[in-house]
């Protein structure tokens, strides 16, 4: 555990800190937009700016390590820009984006959630952001939060394999407590109905046509055969030779086979395009969820506008990861800059 007296000073340096962002701010910055023209949120409550200009100062290598690190990462195993984009959106859907997820359990004060039903056996990349928060300490102790290095981490993996950028805000502060249950209950299921993600996605603050946007994601990595398995067995709108494929690796049996891997874009699982919408309309999607928003409902004129035309799923993507980004950030004082993601202060 860390001492009293660090966690005051730690509190204190994170006062100064900002109390100096907030002076430094230039009348344009003040007017709600950067020296860059970058814009600055400011968050209602305690007041403290999210900016994409907040480590400048304090962290100025803070972006030039988050990219070397995922370079390194996606050419080891180009699977891994999409886990990581993936570990963001299960992260700020739970509480907010304020890297609960990335915390081991603690018995005596929570169960946390990576051993969620959503969770386990399936979210991955935990040891990407630690390695990228280990040389973060070396370069700017107790600064930068986790919670902001898995936001930069997404977006940098995401360009990666040939994604759009987006702004990215900072000055996040990181959870000190993570709950199952929340994310039992808070992310969208792989056998949802397109009433129940749409109603799950508005209650956090999306509209279902964002929901479909987000849902783009999935032109990237894979997913595991118990997640799929009732869609290609059991449902009637999936193209017969597609699901037969899927069978394959995918045996009918409970238990047998769980964590065999699909791609979710058989088309182009390594690579970020509008293959994903096309597919669906094809009947290929891979999980229920998936083929919901193409099955005589609300969502088919935005897969066929996304299918047709790959400019605007980008530009709408990057709009709607800047704003899933601003999902219920804690700022100073709640929170803490944690110094090892998985663990507390």
């Amino acid at each position: 555990m860390v001492s009293a007296t660090f966690l005051a000073m730690e509190r204190l340096g994170s006062w100064w800190r900002t109390a100096r962002r907030r002076r430094d701010l230039s009348e344009t910055e003040r007017r709600g937009e950067g020296n860059d023209g970058k814009k600055i949120v400011l968050i209602a409550g305690n007041g403290q700016l999210l900016s994409p200009n907040f480590y400048d100062r304090s962290c100025p290598d803070l972006l030039s390590i988050v990219q070397s690190e995922m370079r390194r990462a996606v050419a080891a195993e180009s699977r891994m820009g999409a886990s990581i984009l993936r570990l963001f959106f299960h992260d700020c859907f739970v509480n907010g984006c304020d890297g609960s997820v990335l915390l081991d359990d603690i018995p005596w004060l929570f169960v946390g959630e990576k051993n969620a039903i959503p969770n386990a056996r399936s979210l991955r990349g935990y040891e990407v952001i630690d390695g990228i928060k280990a040389r973060v300490e070396a370069a700017c102790a107790a600064t930068v939060s986790c919670a902001d290095i898995l936001a930069l981490a997404a977006r940098e993996g995401t360009t990666l394999l040939g994604g759009p950028s987006w702004t990215v805000q900072l000055g996040r502060r990181d959870a000190t407590t993570a709950s199952l249950n929340a994310a039992n209950t808070n992310l969208p299921p792989p056998n949802g109905t397109l009433d129940d993600l749409i109603s799950l996605f508005v209650s956090k603050g999306f509209s279902a046509r964002e929901m479909t946007t987000l849902s783009g994601a999935h032109t990237l990595g894979f997913s595991r055969c118990v997640s799929f398995r009732p869609h290609i067995y059991s449902d009637a709108d999936i193209d017969p030779a597609f699901a037969a494929q899927r069978r394959q690796g995918c045996p009918v049996a409970a238990g047998i086979g769980d964590d065999n891997l699909a791609p979710l874009d058989p088309t182009s699982p390594a690579g970020f395009d509008n293959a994903y919408y096309q597919n669906l309309m094809l009947r290929r999607g891979l999980l229920r969820s998936d083929q919901e928003l193409f099955n005589g409902g609300s969502q088919d004129s935005v897969v066929m506008t996304y299918s047709n035309n790959a400019a605007a799923f980008r530009v709408d993507f990057a709009a709607a990861m800047e704003k899933m980004g601003g999902m219920g950030p804690l700022t100073w004082p709640s929170g803490q800059i944690r110094l090892d993601c998985k663990r507390v202060n």
